[in-house]
């Protein structure tokens, strides 16, 4: 009967899959698995009546859970590592007499090498995958700034990810900002990435058009419709915009009385000519932008509130210049090579040119700065573009850089200044090394820095 309850719990014992070894206190196995002697290389029969130390000597296997679980009194758990390599996650716990020591240890494993060996596999295709990514925000950035799109900080980088998400949804857009800030550029951004991107980019600028002409530019007219009115008739914006983007920018200067009659083409997607009786429909994608606060043009009855609610089903405020200052190295940088091979004249800008346009104010944001580096490399003499260069109002900024600009914070003002400085040691020293004697840091300490602030 004995015999016959042993053989049994031997069975058992034998199919599990697990690998189990029992101890005594001094390490000596009393029981192995078949699992057990298969993990570690040898028959279970010659693991019972060897000391677990002395297979870690020849190793077997390594760390023991013998003398960790006589150390801490409790279960443990660790991965050990057996002489053919494999990782195995060991889970030992004691088993206590009557009066509560130990009198055996208990240990159980699961292979893991696969499991460790698909961690890094994985790990390594994240690496992968990371450097692929990188590489496509390479190529894309540079993509984007043949068409005028540049940006290298976080603001941008956040409005470009949300137009992307609704170009291809024919939603209604309204652009905010500051006079200058490139909102024209991204309304062409949103267009070359929508589903009517093969349409027509028709662009309106509602503070050119004098009032009693918006009506005919944008709904065109017949012949005859009104004095002057060019022979045959024409086609208004709306006509030409078929199947593509019509682009209103400055809406918030239109009129009240034209307010209305872009509403109701916004609503009805239907219009006459002037003087014509045929209704015709409009097909086209609305954006729209403006750099007033249209919620105070309606506080002041200027601006109609449902024609509001039309255009402002997807607001994007762009930030001026002066709130993302990490992208204006990055403008000057592709300003200077677009105006250059423009030109066909080859300029650099000397440090301190640099240092002046970095610590400017922008007030007329991209727009100015495309219109100063224009200015420099059409009017410097020299190859490298100086100080002298510089018309006069863009001077003086560099005494003041460690004064706070209005609407920066702290860590802004921090930024800007420890830019500013390693770009004045980048004149002075000619390798990172020097550059990290001369500010007394360490040379690793340099080149994050430089990466950090986009200096070459």
């Amino acid at each position: 009967m004995g015999t016959d309850t042993w053989n049994e719990y031997q069975a058992i014992l034998h199919s599990l899959k697990d690998d189990i070894i029992v101890t005594k206190p001094d390490g000596t196995i009393m029981i192995a698995s078949e699992t057990a002697g298969d993990i570690y290389g040898m028959e279970a029969d010659h693991l019972v009546g060897r000391s677990v130390f002395d297979l870690e000597k020849d190793g077997v296997f390594t760390p023991l859970a013998t003398p960790m679980v006589l150390r801490m009194k409790k279960r443990v758990t660790f991965i050990q590592t057996a002489a053919s390599g494999k990782k195995l996650m060991v889970t030992a716990l004691p088993v206590q007499g009557p009066a509560g020591e130990i009198t055996r240890i208990v240990s159980y494993s699961h292979d893991i090498t696969e499991l460790k060996e698909l961690k890094s596999y994985i790990a390594d295709m994240e690496d992968e995958m990371k450097q692929v990514q990188h590489e496509l925000d390479r190529v894309k950035q540079k993509q984007l700034s043949q068409e005028g799109i540049v940006w290298k900080s976080h603001k941008m980088q956040q409005i470009i990810q949300t137009t992307e998400q609704v170009a291809d949804v024919d939603v209604n857009v309204l652009l905010l900002g500051e006079s200058g800030v490139g909102k024209s550029s991204l309304a062409q951004f949103i267009h070359k990435r929508s589903s009517r991107k093969d349409g027509p980019f028709i662009e309106i600028n509602a503070g050119a058009i004098s009032e009693t002409l918006f009506e005919a530019e944008l709904f065109g007219y017949v012949d005859g419709a009104f004095t002057g009115a060019k022979k045959g008739g024409s086609k208004g914006f709306a006509e030409l915009a078929e199947g593509g983007t019509l682009f209103i920018d400055e809406i918030g200067e239109l009129s009240q009385q034209n307010q209305v009659k872009l509403l109701k083409l916004i609503q009805e997607k239907q219009f006459y000519r002037i003087g014509g009786r045929e209704l015709r429909t409009a097909d086209f994608r609305l954006i729209t932008a403006t750099n007033k606060d249209l919620s105070e043009s309606i506080a002041k009855h200027e601006f109609r509130e449902d024609l509001y609610f039309r255009i402002n089903v997807v607001p994007i405020q762009i930030p001026p210049l002066r709130e993302r200052p990490d992208d204006i190295p990055a403008l000057i940088d592709h300003m200077m090579e677009t105006v250059s091979d423009k030109y066909r004249k080859k300029k650099v800008l000397d440090g301190v040119v640099w240092q002046e346009l970095l610590l400017n104010r922008w007030t007329g944001n991209v727009r100015e700065l495309i219109n100063v580096i224009e200015r420099l490399v059409v009017t410097s003499v020299g190859e490298v573009i100086t100080l002298e260069d510089l018309p006069s109002e863009f001077r003086n900024n560099t005494p003041a850089r460690f004064n706070k600009q209005p609407d920066e914070t702290l860590p802004d003002t921090l930024a800007r200044v420890e830019r500013q400085i390693l770009l004045e040691a980048k004149q002075h020293c000619k390798s990172t090394v020097k550059m990290a004697e001369f500010l007394g840091v360490s040379q690793p300490s340099v080149f994050r820095k430089l990466r950090k602030h986009g200096i070459n």
